[in-house]
């Protein structure tokens, strides 16, 4: 029987509780909302819905082609510049996803005979970036840069480490200077996913790679989503200009993906420019993830301390995060839950994100929902 397999998994995912469910959530939904990924509360900001709907109005619906035939419109080389001088680099590349930008960055900056030194924690993006790559990859201890340098230590050519600047699991951060200072031990690049920097780690939200000193290094990439803090959908490669244009030239999901939606383009935009006028809201989703932190334990939960915006609670088993994460959401409460093949070290939890719009009140709630509900 064709794909008579599926049913044998879609079993055996049954079994282990591992099934995962689609649940569109409606346009007001009454949940008070900590598992979006909209740090910033930008989202739904009228400046940033107005800077979608514009750029429809102006360019339509969708970008009609790739970027190098029709998809590049004034919107998307505008978006790239005022990124770039944001973040502090040379240039910037906008794709239709982060997901796209990591494919883009990993596989066009390693040939065949180079080696990419990955990160166990990585996100899956950048692993299978690894896994498409025609160099070799090698994994290596989680935010470990003396790993890193052995690795190194033992190619002769062209090498890339591969990291998140932001865990999104735990939202632990990566050693960023330990790594660069690694690679350029053994003329490497470095190159780290920032999806979960952007917006809230760095001065006014520039990033993990600029509050490490690393921004606008010859040797550093740097990729960013614009999904997360930035409330819109899209990705974007930072970086030197020679490197921008290695992928316009080389970098298929580029080359072969239509561009990402004018409406998308105008959003970020337009957020990005909120978020230069009001750098504070950087600030405020940091402080945000600390007293949550601060709540979680006093609460006698297992919580882990937060980098940025990315709180992990512990969870005994994956049964036992669902459910968790069900009694959540009947109480009113909308959380993460992450759990094996998700998760690299094998633990459950729940995920919870700091948004910078939060009151202290809906803090205090959050927390005694957790606390209320845990199995």
């Amino acid at each position: 029987m064709a794909f008579g397999w599926i049913d044998e998994q879609a079993a055996a995912r049954r079994r282990a509780g591992l099934v995962r469910t689609l649940r569109p959530r409606p346009a007001d939904s009454p949940l008070l909302d900590l598992a979006s990924n909209d740090y910033l509360g930008l989202a739904r900001h009228p400046e940033v819905v107005e800077g979608a709907a514009a750029a429809a109005r102006t360019w339509g619906g969708g970008a009609t082609g790739s970027r190098l035939v029709t998809g590049t419109t004034g919107l998307h080389t505008e978006l790239e510049r005022e990124l770039a001088d944001f973040c502090g680099f040379e240039a910037a590349l906008v794709f239709s996803s982060g997901y796209a930008a990591n494919l883009a960055a990993v596989t066009a900056l390693a040939p065949h005979g180079s080696l990419i030194v990955s990160d166990a924690g990585n996100h899956a993006s950048l692993i299978d970036g690894c896994r498409l790559a025609r160099g070799t990859a090698q994994v290596v201890a989680h935010a470990d840069p003396d790993a890193v340098r052995k690795a190194l230590g033992t190619h002769d050519g062209p090498a890339i480490a591969v990291s998140d600047t932001v865990f999104s699991v735990d939202g632990d951060a990566a050693p960023l200077a330990a790594l660069a200072e690694a690679c350029r031990e053994h003329g490497a690049g470095l190159v780290v996913d920032d999806a979960h920097g952007l917006g809230v780690l760095g001065a006014g939200g520039r990033g993990a790679p600029q509050a490490a000193g690393l921004a606008g290094a010859d040797d550093v990439v740097v990729t960013v989503t614009l999904s997360k803090s930035l409330g819109s959908q899209g990705g974007a490669v930072l970086g030197p200009a020679r490197v921008v244009e290695h992928l316009v030239n080389t970098a298929r999901t580029f080359i072969f993906d239509t561009g990402l939606a004018p409406a998308s383009a105008g959003a970020a935009l337009a957020a990005l420019r909120l978020l230069g006028r009001e750098p504070e809201r950087a600030a405020r989703a940091r402080e945000v993830a600390t007293g949550l932190h601060a709540r979680l334990t006093a609460a006698g939960l297992e919580a882990v301390r937060p980098d940025a915006a990315v709180v992990s609670v512990r969870a005994p088993s994956p049964e036992e995060a669902v459910q968790w994460a069900a009694n959540c959401r009947a109480a009113g409460l909308f959380v993460g839950c992450f759990r094996p093949p998700s998760v690299p070290d094998g633990i459950s939890r729940l995920r919870l994100t700091a948004r910078a719009d939060l009151s202290e009140e809906q803090i205090e709630r959050a927390v005694r929902v957790i606390g209320e509900t845990r199995p």
